[in-house]
């Protein structure tokens, strides 16, 4: 776990966004330092994957700041943003589904430049998940759910990422590989890896997390540590024991 005398790796900054008219973030600060596991939970609508997208720079915001190590980030494309080490999970994975699972990892790296570290990156990637070696030549879309999933995270580390942003990585995935995933994630994290994850599963993430933030109506009405949250009573009756809606 990280000590919070350590600077920020990435921080938002009474970060408001606005879709038109309508505000979404409501003055929102998060913090998430070097090595840490950070979850964001929240109900659909609460401004969750809004978050995503200001991260990666897909929605700027109108008011606040954007920091990631110690620069405002707020005017930079996404291209630089993971050149400068933010690479993401998305949502249902996003893979190119007509694309073999090399192809996909290799689409992970199209920022770099260097060749030979690449190769070495994508044997670390297949060191990780022995299956998507076995799986390298086949087409990413007639994968399963877990295998694809394999190969989002992949991708992610093939850019060699600072902070791996995850949204919603339990999504479509049944019951019994969601307890994997999240282990992935841990695994992940103890590469050197800091990762944000945005997740509706509760338990799920902040089993695995060091700290944790509830978003509502676009504000964050709960944080604290990952234990502390787990014993939040309000949190229990909106969340815990069942995965949020």
């Amino acid at each position: 776990m990280a000590s919070e005398e350590r600077e920020p790796l990435l921080e938002f900054r009474n970060v408001c966004t606005y879709y038109g008219r309508i505000e979404i973030l409501k003055s929102v600060n998060y913090t998430v330092y070097p090595g840490e596991i950070v979850c964001l939970l929240g109900g659909n609508a609460s401004g969750k994957s809004t978050t995503m997208k200001t991260i990666l720079g897909l929605v700027r915001p109108a008011k606040g700041e954007v920091v990631w190590e110690g620069e405002v980030i707020n005017g930079l494309r996404t291209s630089e943003r993971i050149k400068r080490g933010i690479a993401t999970v998305p949502e249902n994975r996003r893979l190119f589904p007509q694309m073999t699972v090399l192809e996909n990892l290799e689409m992970g790296a199209y920022t770099r430049a260097d060749t030979a570290e690449i190769a070495e990156d994508l044997e670390r990637v297949y060191g990780f998940f022995p299956k998507l070696f076995e799986r390298r030549s086949q087409r990413a879309g007639t994968l399963s759910g877990g295998e694809q999933q394999m190969v989002a995270f992949g991708r992610a580390l093939m850019s060699r990422p600072k902070l791996v942003c995850m949204d919603e990585p339990s999504m479509g995935l049944a019951p019994a590989l969601v307890d994997q995933n999240f282990d992935l994630i841990k695994q992940i994290n103890e590469q050197g890896v800091s990762v944000f994850v945005v997740e509706q599963n509760a338990t799920a993430a902040l089993s695995i997390a060091d700290r944790g933030y509830v978003l509502q109506s676009g504000r964050v009405v709960i944080e604290g540590a990952a234990q502390e949250l787990l014993e939040h009573k309000e949190l229990q009756r909106a969340y815990l024991g069942s995965s949020a809606t």
